[in-house]
């Protein structure tokens, strides 16, 4: 569901969302990344998950990004955190021009064994949906996994009376957003050589869906 943010002397944001949700997400993550070594996140956001989980993971290297506006906050908050498993964030976002796909992309090891968005596919329009997806093979390793967070429909079905409002309240915001099919992402998933694995359902009427390529 929506985030609420605030802003104070520093460069960092808050998400109450992610205070709510990092414990469940965190359930199915311990048993999906158990045998796991690098997670790339896509579209960190406040970086609260980067720092919870990477707190909580410690065998994990998690390897923040987002687009280079949210960066300098992420980046403070892990320095603060202090994680040795944390690095810097990257600025990388899913771009539909020259080429849909992931960019820029790091001249830093990529070939991550996991990727993991989170309440990301819905802010973003249809194009950038499917440069996300087009973009994976460049940053996953070959068994890797794809753990994607947020709310989803099911044959072209609202999932709850509150994820109708919320999708109401996103396209008034920005027509191209909405709650995507699962259908829909499934096909996208496939067209990456990625399956879908798991499908877990979480509080506030999200999901936790789960694909391996």
């Amino acid at each position: 569901m929506s985030s609420l943010f605030r802003m104070d002397m520093s460069q960092q944001r808050w998400s109450e969302a992610c205070e709510r949700n990092r414990d469940p997400i965190l359930a199915v993550l311990r048993h999906h990344l158990q045998d796991r070594h690098r997670v790339l996140e896509i579209g960190s956001g406040t970086g609260q998950h980067a720092e919870y989980f990477a707190a909580q993971l410690p065998h994990l290297q998690w390897q923040a990004s987002d687009h280079p506006d949210y960066l300098p906050g992420i980046a403070e908050r892990l320095a603060e955190a202090g994680l040795p498993n944390a690095p810097a964030p990257w600025p990388l976002q899913a771009v539909i021009a020259p080429v849909p796909g992931l960019a820029p992309l790091p001249e830093a090891p990529l070939g991550f064994d996991a990727v993991f968005s989170a309440n990301t596919l819905h802010i973003m329009g249809w194009p950038h949906v499917q440069a996300f997806f087009a973009g994976l093979p460049a940053v996953m390793a070959h068994d890797a996994l794809l753990c994607v967070y947020g709310p989803f429909n099911y044959n072209g079905n609202y999932s709850s009376d509150s994820n109708r409002q919320f999708d109401g309240w996103l396209k008034a915001r920005d027509p191209e957003s909405g709650i995507r099919d699962a259908e829909a992402v499934d096909a996208l998933a496939a067209a990456q050589g990625l399956r879908l694995v798991d499908d877990v359902a979480m509080p506030a009427n999200n999901r936790l869906r789960i694909w391996r390529r």
